[in-house]
């Protein structure tokens, strides 16, 4: 998918995705809220696609998330046209899952990707 301004957004894979993190990126959960409550990455922050206000967010990387990477792409298409520095997740956090990447609830548990 491109931005607005035809710029292309970059999908990335979890270890890629987890090393940005680690280097202070911003991981953006763009999911529903029943779904990030069976299970989030554990530095996620939490913005449902449709609330999605890229002015709140913080001009830091930006590493865009959902289940399958489908609502994180037009998120991140979305943070692009605004100026954000931002790449998706391919495959989302079911790849994230399945590469062995913790997935928590809210109070700490492991979680699941619903």
């Amino acid at each position: 998918m491109t931005a607005r301004d035809g710029a292309p957004v970059h999908d990335i894979d979890p270890p890629q995705a987890a090393a940005l993190v680690a280097d202070g990126a911003l991981l953006l959960d763009v999911r529903e809220l029943d779904e990030w409550t069976a299970g989030h990455a554990g530095e996620a922050v939490h913005m449902p696609l449709g609330a999605l206000d890229p002015a709140a967010l913080p001009d830091t990387t930006i590493v865009a998330v959902c289940r399958s990477g489908n609502r994180s792409s037009k998120a991140a298409v979305i943070l692009s046209a605004a100026g954000h520095d931002v790449v998706n997740l391919a495959g989302g956090m079911t790849a994230w899952a399945e590469r062995g990447l913790p997935l928590v609830t809210d109070d700490g548990r492991p979680g699941t990707v619903a």
